[in-house]
């Protein structure tokens, strides 16, 4: 087993709206590991579809082994991505003008009630991840590959450096830990406890930090402890065969 330590430094603003409050779309401070699967193994290890329509277009497709885009392909080549740790970040945020749709107000020229004024009223402000803002992840692979230099992340595929360093030093141990390292619930063994934890709630699936386990883990150089058997819906019953 191979543990890449990856530092993440963006380039561009990135922007995914993990809340929306009226017309302020927030971006959380976390990455989460299945966008950042995709970012960085997207038609290397899984396909990319030339083509979605109907009702397979609308429907998320991260563990469904039915559809040629998922993550379990991740883990029968033996990859895991973590999510990122944010290590220094700041927020930038800008104001756009979005098209005239049915489901938002309309102004008067389009027959709306309530648009009576000289601006604008369908627009909204997006609250994004400054450029030089750098994260931590871990990438968990069985054996050695090529993770790319660069990726692209988010709604405006910001660009992002990814300075990779291979950790040589790690035990492995079992019992009851404390991982500093944000985690993914449904990637965790069944064979893993989580017992106590912080919630970091954004789609598509929320994630913990500061997270107290059971079970078997690695510990790192710099006593990061890192669960042991981690994959994609590893506790999920989703899966399909």
């Amino acid at each position: 087993m191979i543990i890449h330590e990856c530092n993440l430094t963006l380039h561009d603003n990135v922007f995914f709206a993990t809340r929306e409050m009226g017309i302020l779309y927030e971006t959380e401070k976390y990455l989460h590991n299945w966008a950042l699967s995709f970012a960085l193994f997207e038609t290397e290890y899984i396909p990319r579809p030339y083509r979605l329509k109907g009702a397979i277009a609308q429907k998320p497709s991260y563990l469904d082994a039915t559809q040629e885009q998922n993550l379990l392909h991740l883990n029968q080549a033996g990859i895991y991505v973590f999510p990122a740790l944010p290590l220094v970040w700041s927020y930038q945020v800008n104001t756009f003008k979005a098209a005239q749709v049915n489901y938002y107000g309309k102004s008067v020229q389009f027959g709306g009630e309530g648009a009576k004024r000289n601006y604008p009223i369908n627009y909204g402000r997006a609250k994004e991840l400054a450029v030089g803002s750098r994260y931590k992840t871990y990438i968990v692979t069985r054996e050695a590959i090529k993770i790319p230099r660069w990726i692209r992340l988010g709604k405006w595929s910001a660009k992002i450096r990814v300075e990779v360093t291979v950790i040589a030093d790690f035990k492995e141990r079992s019992g009851t830990y404390i991982s500093k390292h944000p985690l993914n619930p449904l990637d965790l063994p069944t064979s893993s406890r989580l017992l106590l934890y912080n919630r970091i709630v954004m789609p598509p699936v929320s994630l913990v930090s500061q997270a107290q386990l059971s079970g078997d883990y690695w510990e790192l150089p710099d006593k990061t402890c890192l669960p042991v058997g981690v994959s994609y819906g590893a506790s999920s019953a989703v899966i399909t065969s």
